[in-house]
């Protein structure tokens, strides 16, 4: 079921094997579905510019049209009800809304400890500094479908209510059969004490919340990952809105030694290839044992395992197993990946960590195992992927907040900079720029 690569041309190839992060090679299954939906072939950008310009024109009406032809659900009313989200949680076994809750602590625990501070400094000649002001509004999407996320919702919910947003709106997809979102979906929404409910699914969701319907505030910044529609329509809203990322289909990198048990190695690539057929899931290890055994696990496991198919499909594609000369190597070809979640099943893990400049999360040792980071360890599990992780980290408090510059100088400092001032903007050709350091400190002040 997964493959052993043991020369570094193959294993160079399987990692640079990764799913699409952008849309070049769309898959025939989307390609066929674009063309139901619309009825005519076009690219998936094509399709959600169609989608976003068309909710920009007729707001709530194009959401509803299309909410219908695209999932077939057939909406009253777009926003879904406090009353609804309660009744979903006290519908949960005890024990389960209990772990919801715990999660929900956690997350928020780990993201109080952040610093988000204040400043000003009179040494540099009156008064600099910054203030970090919460964002008033931000919109969460919430994947929905074969597999609804509960978990997701308490990664970017609890972070921006930590940080002081003002409002958190979300939206997800609502299932066919009742017209409304996944109930654990409703039930996390209750946990976090978000705002505002709708049930709006990928680009429609993204169109939404940027540009606002009668219905639909909106927000000052998208967060949260989707499939393929949400990803590219994230893409072209930049700019109407912020965004925390660009993510594409999620990816665990494990590297392993001879100490590492198999099956716990096996079990934490299989729940990575389970998220979705484009999923990556590979092993670096020096130790062929391991790797053997590893492999003879995968296919052990996975027979048991609800999503069998999905697991072999994303396996056979981007997963693999990479035989390297040591751990050092494993490292280093991890590194360079950059991978969403970089799990260290080594010997003395806390020496590697150094090393590693580029994931989105380290995982150290094999009791902080990627699936307790997924839903209770306490950081956001929205992370980047694709490689971005060499640019940008996981959702996290700075997410929801924005920088203000402070800029109150004296008066003799600001003549004494203002002749600087002058020849930078003189060198720039910028006249009335020059002339407006010049008035400080020779023109004459006309107060009367």
């Amino acid at each position: 079921m997964i493959a052993i690569y043991d020369n570094p041309a193959a294993g160079a190839r399987i990692l640079n094997r990764r799913a699409m992060q952008t849309v070049e090679d769309v898959p025939e299954v989307v390609l066929a579905s674009i063309a139901r939906v619309f009825g005519e072939a076009l690219t998936p950008e094509a399709a959600v510019a169609r989608l976003l310009a068309d909710v920009r024109a007729r707001g709530d009406a194009a959401l509803i049209e299309w909410t219908d032809r695209i999932d077939g659900v057939k909406v009253a009313a777009l926003e879904i009800p406090k009353a609804e989200w309660e009744t979903a949680y006290r519908s949960l076994d005890p024990a389960l809304s209990a772990a919801l809750e715990r999660s929900a602590e956690r997350i928020r625990d780990f993201h109080a400890r952040q610093p988000i501070t204040n400043w000003t400094t009179n040494a540099m000649g009156g008064v600099l500094g910054q203030r970090l002001v919460p964002l008033e509004r931000v919109g969460l999407y919430v994947p929905g479908g074969t597999a609804p996320l509960p978990s997701s919702l308490l990664m970017g919910a609890v972070p921006a209510r930590v940080a002081g947003v003002d409002e958190i709106i979300v939206c997800t997809p609502a299932d066919r059969a009742t017209g409304l979102p996944a109930p654990l979906i409703l039930a996390a929404a209750h946990v976090a004490g978000v705002d505002r409910v709708f049930a709006l699914g990928g680009a429609l969701a993204v169109g939404a919340l940027a540009y606002g319907t009668a219905s639909v505030p909106r927000v000052d910044k998208v967060v949260g990952a989707g499939g393929i529609f949400t990803t590219v329509a994230k893409r072209q809203v930049y700019g109407v809105v912020g965004l925390d990322g660009i993510y594409g289909p999620t990816e665990t990198v494990v590297v392993a030694d001879d100490t590492a048990d198999p099956a716990w190695v096996a079990a934490d690539l299989l729940a990575q290839a389970e998220h979705d057929v484009l999923a990556t899931a590979i092993l670096l290890t020096p130790s062929r044992t391991l790797a053997e055994a590893v492999q003879i696990e995968i296919t052990r496991q996975a027979r048991e395992l609800s999503r069998a198919e999905v697991i072999r499909i994303s396996l056979a594609g981007q997963g693999g197993i990479v035989l390297t000369p040591d751990v050092a190597t494993a490292v280093a070809l991890a590194d360079q990946f950059a991978p969403e979640h970089l799990c260290l099943s080594v010997a003395n893990p806390d020496v590697w960590v150094g090393r590693i400049r580029n994931a989105g999360g380290i995982f150290i040792g094999e009791h902080s195992f990627e699936v307790l980071g997924d839903y209770v360890a306490g950081p956001s599990h929205i992370m980047p992927t694709g490689g971005t992780a060499r640019f940008n980290g996981p959702v996290n408090v700075l997410d929801f907040v924005k920088v203000i510059n402070l800029i109150g100088l004296d008066a003799d400092t600001a003549r004494a900079l203002a002749s600087d001032a002058d020849k930078i903007a003189s060198a720039e050709s910028l006249s009335a720029h020059a002339a407006a350091a010049r008035w400080r400190v020779t023109g004459a002040s006309r107060k009367s």
